[in-house]
C-alpha cells in the first residue's frame, strides 16, 4: 500500500513518477524497499494518466453516494416481559 501511496504523493508534488523518486519516497518512511514491486508498479503505471483516473474514482464514488438509499432510522421497540422474567420477579418479588 506504500507503493501507491508514494506514487500519489509524487503525482500530488507534481514530481516525475519514476522508480528512483518512488524508491526515495518509500525508503523516507522507514519501510523496506522491495525493487520487484516498484518496477511492477512503474511497469504498470505507464501510459496511464493519473489525474483522469483520479477524476473518474471521485465521479464513480460521487455517483455511489448519491444514488445509496438514504439510511433509515432504527425505530425503537419496547421491550415486553416475557413470561419467564415475570416468573422470576414472582419468586424475588
Amino acid at each position: 500500500m506504500e507503493y501507491i501511496y508514494g506514487v500519489l504523493l509524487l503525482h500530488k508534488l507534481g514530481k516525475p513518477v519514476n522508480e528512483e523518486n518512488l524508491k526515495k519516497v518509500v525508503s523516507s518512511t522507514g519501510a523496506h524497499v522491495d525493487e520487484a514491486k516498484i518496477k511492477t508498479l512503474i511497469a504498470s503505471l505507464s501510459g496511464v494518466n493519473i489525474e483522469s483516473e483520479l477524476a473518474n474514482a471521485s465521479a464513480v464514488s460521487a455517483v455511489s453516494a448519491a444514488s445509496a438509499p438514504a439510511e433509515k432510522k432504527e425505530e425503537k421497540k419496547e421491550e415486553k416481559p416475557t413470561e419467564s422474567a415475570a416468573g422470576l420477579s414472582a419468586l424475588f418479588g
